[in-house]
């Protein structure tokens, strides 16, 4: 039997690693919060979506068409 390569599953898992926290800082410079359940909802810490009449344009997209 072929013994394991322990360098080898060790180099992917810091690989791994080094991916996650890339990712995790490239989604802290874009602003966008996390999906995740302990993370702040999508529409907003204040809210400002549901407070907008229904005629109102959206000011966030400034070209509807």
């Amino acid at each position: 039997m072929a013994t394991p390569n322990y360098s080898y599953e060790k180099r992917q898992r810091e690989l791994a690693k080094k991916k996650k926290n890339e990712e995790k800082r490239l989604r802290k410079l874009s602003g966008k919060p996390d999906a995740g359940p302990d993370g702040p909802d999508a529409s907003g810490e204040d809210g400002d979506s549901a407070a907008a009449p229904e005629g109102a344009p959206d000011a966030s997209n400034p070209d509807p068409a």
